[in-house]
């Protein structure tokens, strides 16, 4: 039931974008919002993205030097889980977390 759930919203992050924004950046903050929002995702999950916010805001505040362990890490799941989160930069999708 979790494994439906979450392919529901991953499928979501793959259509919605396509109606909602036009550019990657867009497209990224978008997905990173809705997995980090959406009831259908597990807490563990949405835990990987948020946890990572501290490392999200070194990594934008030193223009991509500074690379945390948990930014690695939700980096490396939200391209698992979301096509346009694929095509994003790691510095888009930092920034899509910090808005969070």
């Amino acid at each position: 039931m979790k494994r439906l759930t979450l392919s529901c919203a991953l499928l979501a992050c793959s259509i919605a974008p396509a109606f909602a924004a036009s550019s990657a950046a867009g497209s990224a903050a978008s997905c990173v919002g809705t997995m980090a929002s959406s009831h259908t995702t597990s807490p563990s999950d949405k835990k990987i993205v948020l946890q990572a916010r501290d490392d999200a805001a070194s990594f934008v505040a030193s223009d991509g030097r500074i690379r945390g362990a948990q930014l690695e890490a939700a980096l490396q799941y939200l391209r698992e889980h979301g096509a346009d989160s694929r095509r994003a930069s790691d510095m888009q999708l930092a920034r899509a977390i910090l808005a969070l």
